[in-house]
């Protein structure tokens, strides 16, 4: 029997549709890709079969992310960003009553797995990624990604033949190689895809799988992960999981045979058997994490020093107040925790880059009318945590990336400008910078703010 649909709704207001199913003895989160539909995937055969053996030893939480299936629509103009699409984990799991969650994840949903588990270690058990690469563009230190003009015929096919038969049957011998004979597999996929996503939508988010670049994450992950990759997969090469269990630290990887791609298909029952046996095996190592991915922003009064002798003691004091009162409230707005005054400005820690973004330009908005300039800098790396306190190289890192920029700057590391990528912001290279103290040349970029901003 189909489980019921539930609704959920974010932070930021958008309705999330999940389903709960299964007794098992821990729970298990799916994060699929970015087209999908809960209430039609159980007609497909292949997933509802896999959904029975999941069922067998998991409680199983499934959800359509944003813009897609049966979950609220999106701006296809303006994607969510990769905060967003966390929080829909996040406000599923919590719906769900988890508190802890297995996250299983396949093609983009596999990458969102990985951030979401550096980011919240304490939710996530283990993560089993499969089928996905962690850098969507060719580049030369990746050289099995696709380049830019298989991306423009990709992109524009699916612009065109979305939800057609003939797009669903080149899916279908691309994802699904062992269910090629079946034509009623075929057709039942290609009402899948209508089902799914709009093509504007499909685009949307294949753009955003292009853009994707989370490799500087990966060695900040702590939970245990498996990694699973079919060798003769044609949508992602072997090479990509190699890559990204080697990337890491602890992975498993487990390669099977066959050329489907799509984590349900063809010989389902090995690959979960795979996963069940990995998270049998690491339910009893659980510890204690304190150690986590986080974005951090620095912020500091540009010339706060001439300013206060020029004013005065009382009129600074003022000053100051007002300023804090104002940063506050803007952490507040975008979810940051202040973790110290910082000179004079702040440190705080996000679990989301874009809003760390647009909360440093908000600050330098709302600090304008006070004739206050501020700098400010953010970067997304690992981070210890100790009570309230906050260390790690990330820390220096960020403070230095502050100390660089300019009056009026957001100066941003490229792995931030990497995991906001369609989020909406733009951001200008600043070129190559030695951050004292800290070894090796950075790439800094200066965001950009624009003249019309989301509030998250």
């Amino acid at each position: 029997m189909i489980p019921d649909v539930q609704y959920v709704k974010t932070s930021d207001g958008a309705h999330i549709a999940y389903q709960v199913f299964g007794q098992g003895a821990f729970d298990l989160v799916f994060v699929p890709g970015f087209a999908y539909n809960v209430e039609h995937a159980w007609r497909l055969g292949p997933v509802s079969r896999a959904y029975q053996q999941l069922a067998g030893f998991a409680r199983v939480i499934v959800f359509d992310r944003r813009g897609t299936g049966l979950s609220d629509r999106i701006d296809e103009a303006s994607p969510p960003t990769l905060d967003a699409r966390m929080d829909d984990i996040r406000a599923v799991m919590d719906a769900a009553g988890v508190e802890r969650a297995v996250l299983l994840g396949y093609e983009d949903g596999a990458n969102l797995c990985a951030v979401f588990a550096a980011s919240n270690p304490s939710r996530v058990l283990a993560a089993v990624l499969h089928g996905s690469a962690s850098r969507g563009m060719w580049a030369p230190d990746y050289p099995w990604a696709w380049r830019a003009d298989e991306w423009d015929d990709y992109l524009e096919r699916i612009d065109s033949e979305w939800g057609t038969q003939e797009f669903a049957d080149f899916i279908v011998d691309w994802a699904w190689p062992s269910h090629v004979g079946d034509a009623a597999f075929r057709r039942e996929w290609a009402s899948f895809l209508r089902q799914s996503a709009s093509p504007g939508a499909a685009v949307a988010f294949e753009r955003l799988a292009r853009d994707t670049d989370v490799r500087d994450v990966l060695g900040t992950i702590q939970v245990p992960v498996l990694v699973t990759h079919r060798v003769g997969d044609k949508v992602e090469p072997i090479e990509c999981a190699r890559e990204l269990a080697n990337q890491i630290p602890g992975a498993r990887l487990v390669e099977l045979p066959a050329a489907d791609s799509h984590v349900f298909a063809g010989d389902v029952a090995q690959l979960l058997d795979a996963v069940e046996r990995f998270v049998v095996s690491v339910k009893d190592e659980e510890v204690d994490v304190d150690r986590v991915l986080a974005t951090v922003l620095f912020t500091d009064m540009v010339g706060s020093t001439e300013t206060a002798a020029t004013i005065g003691d009382r009129a600074w004091r003022e000053l100051v107040a007002a300023h804090d009162q104002r940063v506050r409230t803007l952490l507040g707005r975008y979810r940051g925790r202040e973790v110290d005054r910082a000179g004079d400005g702040f440190f705080a820690i996000f679990d989301g880059p874009a809003r760390a973004v647009r909360c440093a330009l908000a600050i330098g908005d709302a600090l304008d009318p006070l004739a206050v300039a501020v700098r400010a800098g953010v970067h997304t790396g690992e981070v210890e945590l100790d009570g309230a306190d906050v260390r790690g190289i990330a820390v220096n890192i960020g403070a230095r990336i502050a100390a660089s920029a300019g009056p009026s700057e957001v100066l941003v590391s490229s792995t931030v400008k990497d995991l906001v990528a369609g989020s909406g912001l733009d951001f200008e290279p600043r070129g190559h910078h030695a951050l004292k103290g800290v070894p090796d040349e950075w790439e800094l970029f200066a965001a950009v703010p624009r003249v019309t901003e989301p509030l998250v």
